[in-house]
């Protein structure tokens, strides 16, 4: 093996590539997971306790010499094929930098604020099965979500899901709580396209399950939420009804009636309803096989492109979809 490295080392130097993908097969062939090096240093231990400290200072040395060896063959193949190309007058002098959607704003900004709460990220399939997008949120069979009318279904079992709820429901039946987790992603609706809904949009929902998580709780994280995002503000509860919570609530925030002259917004109330919100309903619980005896949980939803309107006056959701440059490109200088 010492005769081997020896070997090599006098091969380094004399290696030669030229294209880019030549270099790369010798990177792998010498320093990949099963390359020549790579295989020296593998059998280090076999190497008589005498020779170990003169083998391993050439393997050091092999190392370094055939990764700057490589990487200086690469440059070499990037520069000649750069030198070969004809430069393109008609680009730009300055290429135009692009911009984030106001979706994905508004998307990164909302996740960053629970992040601060310890919520992590969850994601899940766009197409569904039944047990997860209805059953078990306990949507009973006649629950008119299941109509034709409000769901996109492939097949009797699938269907494009119309909450992100089903990536909770996979969440809870892979990990124990304490589950504290936040669900953004693509849903959709089979609606009517207008200036005020789509048949596509997004969502981002919440949801914490622990020993002794109350109602209070899901008020305070909320009001949390209220204050980071839409700044000094207030909130309210209002009685409401989800199949999967119990009790369940809308969310409103105060939006002030400074700014709305037509009243469009809040209608006049100075009220603008953010969310829905409540607290995990026991048998969501048990289909998930968590223990509603001791577990309680509390669980809220958002749709991102209505908050995206109103942050940014907004007035028709179809743009948000059209990928017209005129419109993204206002946001430019928005982080």
């Amino acid at each position: 093996m010492l005769d081997k490295a020896k070997s090599l080392l006098e091969e380094i130097p004399n290696l030669s590539a030229k294209t880019a993908e030549e270099a790369e097969a010798l990177r792998i062939k010498y320093l990949g997971k099963k390359g020549e090096i790579t295989a020296l240093f593998s059998s280090f231990k076999e190497v008589a306790n005498e020779d170990k400290k003169e083998f391993g200072k050439i393997l050091n040395i092999l190392k370094n010499q055939a990764t700057e060896k490589i990487k200086e063959l690469k440059e070499g193949a990037a520069n000649q094929k750069a030198s070969g190309e004809k430069p393109d007058l008609t680009r730009p002098v300055f290429p135009q930098l692009g911009s984030r959607h106001p979706v994905s704003i508004v998307k990164n900004e909302i996740i960053e604020i629970f992040s601060y709460l310890g919520f992590s990220i969850s994601e899940g399939p766009e197409i569904e099965d039944d047990w997860h997008n209805f059953t078990a949120l306990n949507f009973p069979e006649e629950h008119p979500a299941r109509d034709m009318q409000d769901t996109f279904f492939l097949d009797e079992e699938h269907a494009l899901r119309t909450h992100t709820s089903s990536v909770q429901v996979r969440v809870m039946e892979s990990e124990k709580p304490p589950i504290r987790t936040i669900s953004p992603g693509r849903v959709y609706r089979n609606e009517a396209i207008s200036a005020r809904s789509h048949c596509v949009f997004h969502q981002i929902e919440g949801l914490y399950i622990d020993e002794g998580v109350s109602f209070a709780d899901l008020k305070q994280t909320l009001l949390y939420f209220a204050k980071e995002f839409f700044g000094k503000t207030k909130i309210r509860l209002r009685p409401s009804y989800f199949p999967f919570t119990e009790p369940s609530a809308e969310m409103d925030v105060y939006w002030g009636l400074e700014n709305e002259i037509d009243y469009r917004i809040t209608k006049g109330t100075g009220w603008l309803e953010v969310l829905g919100c409540g607290m995990v309903d026991p048998n969501v619980l048990e289909n998930a096989k968590i223990d509603s005896e001791k577990y309680t949980g509390f669980a809220f939803g958002m749709g991102i492109e209505r908050i995206a309107m109103q942050r940014f006056g907004i007035n028709d959701i179809r743009t948000l979809f059209e990928n017209d440059l005129r419109f993204l490109n206002q946001f430019q200088s928005t982080l």
